[in-house]
């Protein structure tokens, strides 16, 4: 553990990274703020390139810092999962921001102008220990897929990388068409009570997803050349 440790604190002397982080919520805020006339008093949308960020930061943090780090003695296994220590760091810390201003935004009504941006319908928009948990789970499990994008560019370069991606797509492609024919009304049957199967079940299957996630990038990086 104290390795995994050693291995978050080198990765945050790539400070640029995360500098970014902070500064994504407000500008996206902003833009939300001033297209809320516009796109229906729900600016829920413009939250993703926060979401989406965190992926990148995930890649990049692995993609860029792996090979060097190798090279101050770190193992491989203690390099992937300090690097996975920092994503949970970071995922609770936003998570309690997410959390923080989506209750401000339901005391100032939309922040004076009807707007949700930090009600997420059907994802963040129940109580807010269900808010905090689905964030933090979601936002780690967004970090560890952008890691297992980096270790792939690591160990299998450009064209394997898009191998990589076509496979995801082509899982992702038979699982909806399994489900279309099978007609598992998951949704629906969930009718009403949406909000607590969100905050109970999804969230669960997030943190499932999560940890096949590791098992995944962590079988990868054993076997990446850097």
């Amino acid at each position: 553990m104290n390795t995994w440790v050693k291995v978050a604190r080198y990765n945050l002397m790539m400070s640029a990274n995360y500098l970014v982080l902070p500064l994504i919520l407000p500008f996206s805020f902003a833009v939300g703020a001033v297209t809320v006339g516009r796109s229906g008093h729900n600016a829920a949308g413009y939250l993703l390139s926060f979401v989406i960020y965190f992926a990148m930061l995930g890649m990049q943090t692995i993609g860029r810092s792996l090979p060097f780090g190798l090279t101050l003695g770190a193992s491989r296994r203690s390099f992937y999962f300090g690097t996975a220590l920092l994503g949970m760091a970071l995922a609770l810390v936003s998570g309690l921001v997410l959390t923080a201003l989506q209750a401000i935004e339901r005391a100032t009504d939309g922040w004076g102008l009807s707007m949700r941006f930090f009600r997420v319908p059907y994802l963040l928009n129940g109580p807010w220990y269900a808010t905090w948990l689905t964030s933090v789970v979601g936002l780690f499990a967004l970090f560890v897929y952008g890691m297992w994008y980096g270790i792939g560019y690591n160990r299998w370069g450009l064209l394997g990388t898009l191998a990589f991606i076509a496979v995801q797509a082509l899982v992702v492609v038979a699982g909806v068409v399994v489900v279309h024919f099978e007609h598992w009304h998951v949704w629906s049957a969930a009718g009403g009570s949406f909000a607590g199967l969100t905050a109970l079940g999804l969230t669960g299957v997030i943190a499932a997803l999560a940890v096949l996630l590791l098992v995944g990038g962590h079988a990868t990086i054993r076997r990446a050349t850097v």
